[in-house]
């Protein structure tokens, strides 16, 4: 059997820094550990990242390769581009399973030429809260009924091509309205109402037969005080026991502030990975930030300690790491392609909601209000004003953040045909002062929301459901 130290190291799903796999940790993967997860900051094209996935399988073969490739707004191979598909909301609005399969398929089937082994996706979570700072358009809707076939149709067509799917953030995020990167979100629900609403998507998933499900770092008062990554009542006795789940448990990023809090970088993630692996998790994530070889190596003989005191059994982490290992299966050996964005635009166009009748009399002044990306998906190429300048000549393009709204109003002044385009405008009260400066002004106007469509009813007005490249660019060519 292999030393503690050895299995502590085969659960550790670590980030990095590079285009290629640095030699630490070439060496690590040699040496046992778990997996890596890619990242934008680790992405060019598709070929580098099978060539950096070729790189770590070589040193060993069952080696976890991880992304968080939801499409849409979170996506990682199309970081420099904008997804390729639209996001779940998005494929819910257009509420065609078959052609959620579909998008799913080709998602992975582009991942596993890519050579990734498992993807972070897709989110099981409901978008229940207008104020809710990390969901939004990731999830598929709002009614868990409606909901739950896209989440086991994406499923179906993501693991096609043997690349393995990870419902998440277990038991579900969308009702909480604090984000875990910093905080501790509690969701309050009693037993009853978490299996009416948050668990009908995750028994879907598991129904599906995916392969992995990842925890969500947020307290269920119902089941004490732990969040659910370290809460054995949620990981063991509610996933396993009652839903009957039998695949690998990956925690979300345990560097986030929810887990790891005030003991800083190593020390905090060392103590949540080992009661995280207690409460029943396997892989243990560390992700957004980067890590090196020494605080992985720190973080691995925490693991080790706990299992020589007696705290973790070692028959909990033999079984931890073997789950591990089953996640590194190669995918489907698939050729790499040119990016196709037709079925991806099908789908964008599909999902297009039209309120009103938003037409163009000529070329349009476009202001997009770029508002902070949710930390998921952090930073891409978001706007109309580039796809509507491309389509429609002379259209004329300004993009401001919240902060720009005097630049704005000063632009609209003399405009006769004007599009607003907004990323959930309803949480961010400049965007709403500037709304509401519109609507009691006389400029006519058409409204793009590419996030979660918020309260207002002004019209008229196009909802995208999704900031990816194709749901931006369906929504020029209505109005072009």
């Amino acid at each position: 059997m292999s030393s503690p130290e050895k299995l502590a190291a085969s659960v550790l799903v670590s980030g990095f820094d590079g285009t290629t796999a640095p030699d630490w940790l070439r060496r690590k993967v040699a040496d046992g550990l778990g997996g890596a997860i890619l990242f934008g900051r680790n992405v060019v094209d598709d070929e580098q990242v099978a060539a950096l996935s070729a790189q770590l399988r070589a040193e060993r073969p069952d080696v976890l390769v991880g992304i968080d490739e939801e499409g849409g707004d979170v996506t990682r191979l199309d970081v420099a581009t904008g997804s390729f598909v639209p996001g779940p909301l998005a494929l819910g609005a257009a509420d065609d399973v078959e052609l959620t399969t579909s998008v799913a398929a080709a998602l992975g089937e582009r991942l596993a030429a890519c050579g990734v082994t498992i993807s972070f996706a897709p989110c099981a979570d409901l978008t229940l809260a207008a104020e809710d700072p990390s969901i939004g358009v990731r999830a598929f809707g709002s009614d868990p009924v409606k909901a739950s076939p896209h989440v086991a149709a994406f499923i179906t067509g993501l693991q096609k091509y043997g690349v393995a799917a990870s419902a998440k953030h277990f038991p579900g995020h969308g009702a909480a309205t604090d984000d875990s990167h910093h905080a501790l979100p509690v969701l309050p629900r009693t037993e009853a109402e978490l299996h009416e609403i948050e668990l009908v998507p995750f028994k879907a998933a598991i129904a599906a037969g995916v392969r992995a499900v990842m925890t969500g770092h947020l307290v269920v008062p119902a089941w004490g005080e732990l969040p659910a990554t370290l809460n054995p009542k949620a990981l063991t006795d509610v996933l396993r026991g009652e839903l009957g789940f039998t695949g690998a448990v990956i925690t979300d990023a345990l560097d986030m502030g929810a887990v790891a809090g005030e003991l800083g970088k190593t020390e905090g993630v060392g103590r949540a990975s080992v009661r995280a692996l207690i409460a029943g998790a396997d892989a243990l994530c560390l992700g957004g930030v980067s890590f090196e070889e020494d605080e992985l190596n720190r973080i691995a003989a925490v693991i080790a300690a706990a299992v020589e005191s007696g705290e973790l059994p070692m028959e909990r982490l033999v079984e931890a790491s073997e789950r591990v290992a089953a996640l590194g299966t190669p995918p489907v050996s698939t050729p790499i392609s040119p990016v196709d964005h037709r079925l991806g635009l099908e789908a964008a166009r599909k999902a297009l909601r039209i309120q009103g009748s938003p037409k163009l009399g000529g070329p349009p002044l476009v202001i997009d209000i770029e508002t902070e990306p949710i930390i998921a998906a952090g930073p891409m190429p978001w706007g109309l004003g580039s796809h509507l300048t491309e389509l429609v000549p002379g259209t004329r393009a300004l993009k401001v953040g919240a902060d720009g709204i005097a630049t704005a109003i000063e632009a609209v002044h003399g405009a006769r045909d004007l599009v607003v385009v907004t990323r959930e405008a309803h949480r961010h009260p400049e965007v709403r002062e500037f709304l509401s400066w519109l609507r009691e002004s006389t400029v006519d106007y058409i409204r793009v929301e590419t996030g979660v469509p918020g309260p207002e009813t002004e019209g008229p007005r196009i909802d995208t459901f999704s900031g990816s490249y194709v749901s931006l660019r369906a929504a020029a060519e209505y109005l072009a």
